[in-house]
Order: structure tokens, then C-alpha cells, then sequence
């Protein structure tokens, strides 16, 4: 039978025979459901989720691969670009989303919105661009070949340069790939969906080495795969595998561990990113650890991982946002899936007796603030961010809300970043806006509808003059620069 057949065919004429047609229905809905879920794999007939609206796969990283996977690299016939523009990681130059670039953008647009220069199809996943030397990086997963892809494209026209492919089998689970490369003049590292720490010469596409996190390090992959994405300083990668060892410096010329920190706590790895910081003459690197029971927030010395301090004055299940440096001394962490229903809190840092000692101004739930993906940004004195109800958000250093969007301009999980002084903020459905920032209130000078598809959540990436964001299945390059 089928069950979206109305005719009248359907009727029975004995009354149990119609009395067990609603049950009947219902029974073949959910397997006709289940097998559809199980069987599926492209991106086909999808509609707009929420994150976490799924359930946990099995296996998300599972410690059944091998330890070492051996890649290929392919050559393309893109060329780098000459354009001198630069986002080389998460969040950009200063891991702030706030590009340092001088190119006058402008603000307002044609109906149509932004020039598109160049678009591209990528795998399933919401993994944003890092740009350098005329070089457009992405990790991609390639759900035919099952496999991480590293891909080099030109800023020009989104020609591939090259490609460096190896295998990985997961499932898909709202989205595949989900992090920012960390590129330099001579490496670029990226951190796969199962854990895989993978460092290229940054040029040539040509091996350096590979971690296999789980493996190697006992790392649980998170819910929804891994999302944090690395740092390369001073020649090493900074990776917090959260495993049997907390945090990690790998030299990026041999793949050589320089130091790590132990994890006696036994935090997990959340989807937030590590960002430095410096203070009382001490730079170290800030990471939020998750765990059901504890988890916190700790500063490692980027100089031997020792534990300058720890707290857990801010510890959620599933913290996705990354700390956010707020002047000399202060740390804004944000988080929408809170386990104490920690919205957002504001840490600052004091020395005293040659320790570090960490405080909160103040902690607020989530119906205060919070956010769901994006990490909040702090600019002229004060914070951005869009809110789980899915407004636009300027708040004060107290963490008092000074003003939010409007009703109709709602934005949902959708990234934001600033370019030459303007607030870029996408929705979830690819509609871009640009916001003057400021305390006086919310003032859009322009919007426009610049992806096709669904959940544009990706990171974007501004570099020349160019704005790379992406949707669900597709990246473009628009042409944001001041005529």
C-alpha cells in the first residue's frame, strides 16, 4: 500500500481492517523514514536544520584506522594570484574576525547585491577559507572518494592549484568538514573530522607529516565531528587534542612533539579553537575543555605547555565559540549549548605573589546572551555578537545589552566578521548584511541574497578586497571593494 495514496481504493470494508490502517501508516512512515536516514548520502531534499537536531553517529572517530594513512597529491592548472590580501587562519591575522586590510570597502549595493567572482562546489560541511600569497586553502571531505581533502585554489578564479587527498570514511552527520586551515609562507595544517592533524609544504601541496589524534592521543571526537581548528606560531602547530595529553606543539618542519601538557582532569575536546594571549610578561595559549561532570578554562605557556591557570568558573558540556581577548587582561567566553546554562562570562586575569589569578565579572545564562556557533567579536569597546534567538546583539564590557537588531532582520548560525570598519553578518539562509557598528544602535546600510543554498555557516574570509563565504554544498568569492 502506498501510504500517500488518498484514493478510495484504500477503504476496507471491515471496521479492524480500518482501525489498524492509521497504526499501519504510521509504522510504515518511521522505517520508510529510518531507511532513508541510514541510506542517504548526498545532499538531496535537505531542509534547514538547527545544530544538534541530529543524533550522535556511531563511531565518529573511531580508533580502527590506520595510525598513518598515506595521501596523493594532485596537481591543477590554477595559478597563485597577485593580489597581496591575507586571512591565514580562523578568525583571521589577530584570531579576532577583523581584517587589518586597508582596501576600502563599500557601503551599500546594487538590488542584486555583491559582484560574484568565482564559485566552486564543495563537500557537504561548513569549513571556511584561509587565504595567503595569492592562495585560497580548504579542507573539503570528498564523499564519493571518502576522503579529507586539502585544497589550494588561486584567489584569481578559484582554480584548483593542487590537491592532497587522503582516505577517511565517516558518515555523514550534519556536515562533514568544519575547520579553517592555519597556513604560512612554508606550511599549512589542517585538523579533519576524525582528528587528523595534517601539516603540507604550503606551496607545493608536498607531505610533511600526519597525527592521528585518536590513535595516537585517545582524543573523543566530539558530537557533529571535530571543529577546532589549529594555530601555527613560531614554526610549531598548536593542537589540543584533549586526549591523554591536553595540549600539544609539533614542530611543523619534522612532525617532532616540542612540548606537551598533561590532562589529569581528563577534559575532552570541545569544538572550541585555542587562541594566545599574552599578560604579565607571560604568552600562553587559552583553551576551553569540556567533560560532564567538570571541564574549565586554562592558560598553557607557549613556551614548555607548562599550566600557567585554570579555572572553572566557565565549564560547559559542548562549548563551540573560542575565547574572545578583550583588551590586556580580560578573556569574553560565550557558549549556546551550556550545561549550567552559562550564557556568557567575562574572566579577567591579575598577578599576584608571580601567579596568575582568574576572576569573573560577571556570568549571565543564556537568556541574557548567548551564542550558538560563532564566536563573538570584540571592536571599539564593544561586543558582537548574534544571539540564540537569533538577533544581532552590541553589548557593553559588563555585559549589558545596549541594543539588537530587529525583529525582521533575524540572523541565526550564520558567521560575522568586520572589513574596514563594517559589521558583515550572514543568516542561514545565505543573505548578507552589513551593519555599521557602533553603540547608537542597529544600522544596516546594505543587504542582499549571495548563496543559493542552505545553512551558510562557514567562516568567512576577506583578503583584497574579496569576501569568501559559503553554504552548505558551494563557496563563492564576491567582490565587496569600494568603487
Amino acid at each position: 500500500t502506498n501510504p500517500n495514496d488518498q484514493s478510495p481504493n484504500l477503504k476496507m470494508k471491515k471496521n479492524f481492517v480500518v482501525d489498524l490502517i492509521p497504526i499501519a501508516f504510521a509504522v510504515v512512515g518511521v522505517v520508510s523514514l529510518m531507511y532513508l536516514w541510514l541510506s542517504a548520502d548526498a545532499a538531496v531534499g535537505l531542509q534547514e536544520r538547527l545544530p544538534g537536531a541530529d543524533g550522535k553517529p556511531a563511531n565518529a572517530g573511531g580508533r580502527d584506522d590506520a595510525i598513518k594513512i598515506v595521501g596523493t597529491l594532485t596537481q591543477g592548472d590554477g595559478v597563485p594570484s597577485e593580489l597581496p590580501g591575507a586571512w591565514p587562519r580562523f578568525r583571521g591575522a589577530n584570531y579576532d574576525a577583523i581584517s587589518t586590510e586597508t582596501v576600502p570597502l563599500s557601503r551599500t549595493w546594487p538590488a542584486e547585491g555583491p559582484r560574484r567572482l568565482w564559485s566552486i562546489d564543495v563537500g557537504e560541511g561548513f569549513a571556511g577559507a584561509a587565504v595567503l600569497e595569492g592562495r585560497v586553502y580548504l579542507l573539503d571531505y570528498d564523499q564519493a572518494g571518502q576522503a579529507d581533502v586539502v585544497r589550494c585554489l588561486s584567489l584569481n578564479d578559484g582554480k584548483e592549484i593542487w590537491r592532497y587527498a587522503y582516505p577517511v570514511r565517516i558518515k555523514r552527520f550534519h556536515g562533514m568538514s568544519r575547520t579553517v586551515p592555519a597556513v604560512t609562507d612554508k606550511y599549512v595544517v589542517t585538523i579533519g573530522p576524525r582528528g587528523h592533524v595534517t601539516c603540507l609544504d604550503s606551496k607545493t601541496g608536498q607531505f610533511k607529516w600526519m597525527l592521528n589524534l585518536v590513535a595516537e592521543f585517545g582524543t573523543l571526537i566530539p558530537q557533529w565531528y571535530t571543529a577546532q581548528c589549529p594555530l601555527i606560531e613560531d614554526g610549531k602547530a598548536i593542537i589540543a587534542p584533549a586526549g591523554n595529553v591536553l595540549m600539544m606543539a609539533v614542530d611543523c618542519a619534522t612532525g617532532e612533539t616540542v612540548w606537551q601538557t598533561p590532562n589529569p582532569d581528563k577534559w575532552v575536546m570541545t569544538h572550541s579553537s585555542v587562541v594566545p594571549m599574552e599578560f604579565a610578561g607571560n604568552r600562553f595559549y587559552i583553551y576551553c575543555g569540556g567533560s560532564t561532570d567538570a571541564g574549565g578554562v586554562i592558560g598553557v605557556s607557549a613556551k614548555d605547555g607548562q599550566v600557567l591557570w585554570k579555572t572553572d568558573r566557565w565549564k560547559v558540556r559542548t562549548n563551540v565559540p573560542m575565547p574572545v581577548i578583550v583588551g590586556p587582561d580580560r578573556i569574553f567566553l560565550s557558549a549556546g549549548y551550556g550545561q549550567y546554562d552559562f550564557g556568557c562570562t567575562m574572566l579577567r586575569l591579575t598577578e599576584s605573589e608571580g601567579k596568575i589569578v582568574v576572576t569573573s565579572e560577571f556570568l549571565h545564562p543564556t537568556s541574557v546572551f548567548s551564542t550558538m556557533q560563532h564566536t563573538p567579536i570584540f571592536y571599539n569597546g564593544h561586543i558582537y555578537g548574534v544571539r540564540m534567538d537569533k538577533q544581532l546583539v552590541c553589548l557593553d564590557l559588563e555585559g549589558n545589552v545596549v541594543w539588537t537588531s530587529t525583529s525582521v532582520n533575524t540572523f541565526g548560525s550564520g558567521p560575522y566578521a568586520i572589513a574596514d570598519g563594517l559589521l558583515y553578518v550572514m543568516d542561514d539562509n545565505g543573505v548578507l548584511t552589513i551593519v555599521e557598528p557602533g553603540a547608537s544602535g542597529y544600522n544596516p546600510l546594505a543587504r542582499a541574497k549571495v548563496l543559493d543554498g542552505i545553512e551558510s555557516w562557514g567562516p568567512m574570509a576577506f583578503a583584497s578586497g574579496r569576501l569568501i563565504v559559503r553554504d552548505l554544498n558551494r563557496m563563492v568569492c564576491l567582490d565587496v571593494a569600494g568603487r
